[in-house]
């Protein structure tokens, strides 16, 4: 196989090598935002304090006024959750885009998120819900709206192991067009609900951490345990999928089946992360690419950490220095992640024009 210009004349294990230690500085970088999230902002925590309050909380010791509670209710599920949102999101992206070898196909673009979105304003504005049941809607949304999509689009490129990337086409146009219909569904939903009810709804729909609690937080985590595992095992035949349906038929996999587990394990990674927190936009997106810019290709492992560190630094934003510019506004998470999110793609279309000129 002919390497590119860039990786010409090195060494065969220095690529390898060069990617695995870009993917420790990005976990390293996870767990210093992790810390700062929960050491520092409008009330800062010592080390030393927070591993006494920690060990308190689970042995059932004295309790530090003021500080466990904030600690041990606040800091640290959010940023248990951001972390955890931030890698099902970065994952269910990455495995959209290199299954589909289509970098627009994301939960973002292709309506998975806009069905959690409609199934939780639909919950919210017409039921007066709220806590789990909008979180079970959500969750339930995303499913329903991935097996419209799926089954829309499973014509014969899609049962036809042959079909190249019109397989991919097809499911990120079925997307797009339910995508629209179901914003425009949100939009009408918001018109009928009553001042207070819409602004809880668009809370939601903008993507927050400030819910956040141990019980979303032990939901998530048993659905990663099972899915993290999931996509560790369908990594072997996504990686030789990459080569195209035909190889990938030559060479023993079975396209459609493989096909079905990947969309069933990346939308369900990103209905549990949505129902946690709501639409956190561009992370899904950009944690590929962003991913692929560092280690120097696709890495499932590294957009996992490149969501991860999204999430953690755009909260960290929202939640302690918006504040300072802003006269004390706290903003959700989904809010910070779409600013920065969108010049950052407008960078990479822009750098990408560059390199195929």
């Amino acid at each position: 196989m002919a390497l590119n210009g860039s990786a010409a004349g090195k060494h065969p294990r220095e690529l390898p090598s060069r990617g695995v230690g870009r993917t420790a500085v990005l976990a390293a970088g996870v767990v210093f935002l992790f810390a700062a999230s929960v050491l520092l902002g409008s009330y800062t925590v010592t080390i030393p304090d927070f591993f006494t309050i920690v060990f308190n909380h689970l042995t059932g010791g004295p309790r530090i006024p003021g500080a466990s509670f904030i600690v041990m209710e606040n800091k640290l599920p959010r940023a248990v959750i951001a972390t955890m949102i931030g890698v099902a999101f970065g994952l269910a992206g990455a495995l959209f885009q290199t299954m589909l070898r289509n970098p627009l196909a994301s939960p973002d673009v292709i309506g998975i998120s806009y069905g959690a979105s409609a199934a939780a304003v639909l919950a919210i504005v017409m039921f007066g819900a709220s806590g789990a049941v909008v979180s079970g809607a959500a969750l339930g949304g995303a499913l329903a709206v991935a097996a419209i999509i799926y089954a829309i689009s499973s014509g014969g490129a899609m049962r036809g192991a042959t079909g190249g990337n019109a397989a991919g086409n097809r499911l990120v146009l079925a997307g797009v067009g339910i995508a629209a219909a179901l914003h425009a569904l949100v939009s009408f939903l918001m018109t009928r609900a009553d001042i207070r009810t819409a602004a809880e709804a668009l809370v939601w729909l903008n993507g927050s951490l400030n819910s956040a609690s141990w019980d979303r937080a032990g939901v998530l985590s048993l659905a990663l345990l099972v899915l993290v595992p999931a996509v560790a095992v369908i990594a072997g035949p996504l990686r030789i999928m990459e080569l195209g349906d035909d190889t990938a038929a030559g060479l023993g996999i079975r396209v459609n089946a493989s096909r079905l587990a990947l969309v069933v394990i990346a939308v369900a990674l990103a209905a549990v992360a949505t129902a946690a927190a709501g639409p956190v936009a561009f992370v899904a997106f950009l944690a590929g690419p962003i991913a692929r810019r560092a280690i120097g290709k696709a890495s499932l492992p590294a957009s996992a950490l490149v969501g991860a560190l999204m999430v953690l630094a755009a909260d960290y934003f929202a939640a302690n220095l918006a504040p300072l510019l802003l006269n004390g506004t706290v903003l959700p998470v989904g809010v910070v992640t779409g600013a920065l999110g969108a010049p950052f793609l407008l960078w990479l279309l822009v750098t990408a024009n560059r390199k195929d000129a």
